[in-house]
């Protein structure tokens, strides 16, 4: 069981131990050239150049079950500072008083248009009903319990009116929920990983996914590649690959700023990773081997980067099942593992993870102050994001693969936690 002289499990130590460092490297890399060229020195999020034109914009509000978040959200979207804007709100078949809240608010925000579903057919369903009401070109979409800052809608229709190929533009979402030790770490998490990573991505060819709480498109891009799928789980991961594999621009625009809230439960964080793997799962498996073609050749990256995550996963879960049945039952020399507490690895690794939350956190000053007294609970996120990010990508694989991959995807209603 020795490869190339080497015990299996040596190997298998070398990548669980090498690939998070690597990538570390790589994201920091790619995330301080991003800034350096495309950053420093530009205007801040409050303070937006002026736009050579400010075509008509329409917001689209998909709905379900939204009645403790949507007056905020319409408020939030009527006070956008931007000349010319719509809000469609489609109201997806909910059962709590969003319907009602909705034809309420109607009065008192004049750009507002409601669209009422008579059942629940998920959020791509909801979004392609709100196109087709739509007046405009350019279409700004987020999620019914976002809070949108004044001027992010100014910064995606930037984008768009920029380049005629530029299908769509994702934002940066901020976590305002900040409750428990599972909200504070994320904010690190969309503060010093996220973020970063998207900025890498876009400096080496193409985004894996927008954020699909805070997003524009073009209607000609969506058009020309059909519109959002209502049979994938991840209708945002799914989007994004189309649109690129078609030719279309993704940019990142950071000083689109969106408040959003996250899961502050075990539970509610564990159905929303598993929903993300699940949807990256099915996205590979539809869309990967298209990506293979050198045409498409700008997608590699991403390709390569997803695989390498997945395979990373299922690394870890054999080095702890080797571990374990390394207690119950005597194994080969080569397949030994002895130990899986960390050693001087173990600190090497949380001193890159260190470095690449430093190092993210001083690009990300710029949208938010403070960030840096979060920087003690993000010392927390590799063990409790990467053992649930591990588990439910080596479960979301072979689910994916040998389940149904044509039903619907319906809404259900997340673990939002606590409000800030």
């Amino acid at each position: 069981m020795d490869v190339y002289g080497f015990p299996l499990a040596a190997w298998l130590f070398n990548f669980a131990f090498f690939y998070p460092i690597v990538m570390a490297f790589f994201w920091m890399t790619g995330g301080i050239y991003y800034y350096l060229r495309r950053e420093r020195g530009t205007p801040l999020p409050d303070a937006p150049p002026p736009l050579p034109d400010t075509p008509f914009a329409s917001i689209l509000v998909p709905c379900h079950n939204e009645q403790d978040h949507i007056v905020a959200t319409i408020t939030a979207l009527s006070a956008q500072e931007y000349p010319e804007f719509e809000i469609i709100a489609v109201n997806d078949g909910s059962s709590d008083r969003t319907p009602e809240l909705l034809d309420a608010m109607v009065a008192d925000h004049p750009r507002l248009r409601v669209v009422h579903l008579a059942a629940n057919q998920g959020k791509a369903n909801a979004l392609r009903i709100g196109t087709l009401a739509a007046t405009s070109e350019y279409l700004v979409c987020i999620d019914a319990d976002a809070a949108l800052d004044r001027h992010a809608v100014r910064w995606l229709v930037g984008h768009l009116i920029d380049g005629p190929r530029v299908g769509a533009v994702t934002g940066n979402p901020r976590i305002r929920n900040r409750t428990t030790l599972l909200g504070r770490m994320q904010i690190g998490e969309f503060s010093a990983i996220i973020g970063l990573i998207k900025r890498a991505q876009r400096t080496y060819g193409r985004l894996f996914t927008i954020s699909g709480v805070i997003c524009a498109f073009r209607r000609t891009a969506l058009h020309d590649v059909g519109y959002w799928s209502d049979r994938m789980v991840t209708e945002d991961i799914d989007i994004s690959w189309r649109l690129q594999l078609a030719g279309w621009d993704i940019r990142y625009e950071p000083n689109a700023l969106c408040w959003i809230l996250m899961p502050e439960t075990l539970r509610g964080l564990w159905s929303q990773r598993m929903r993300w793997a699940s949807g990256g799962v099915e996205v590979l498996l539809r869309h990967g081997r298209d990506v293979l073609s050198w045409r498409r050749r700008r997608m590699w990256g991403v390709l390569a980067e997803y695989a390498l995550s997945l395979t990373w996963a299922y690394v870890m879960l054999t080095i702890i099942l080797l571990w374990v049945l390394g207690l119950l039952l005597p194994l080969p020399a080569p397949l030994q593992v002895e130990t899986i507490l960390p050693r001087w690895h173990g600190v090497v690794l949380a001193s890159v993870c260190m470095l690449q939350f430093a190092t993210s956190l001083v690009i990300e000053r710029r949208y938010e102050r403070g960030l840096a007294r979060h920087f003690y609970w993000i010392i927390w996120y590799p063990m409790a994001f990467w053992a649930i990010g591990m588990v439910t990508a080596a479960i979301a694989f072979p689910r994916t693969l040998l389940g149904r991959r044509d039903r619907r995807a319906l809404w259900t209603s997340p673990d939002r936690g606590a409000r800030a």
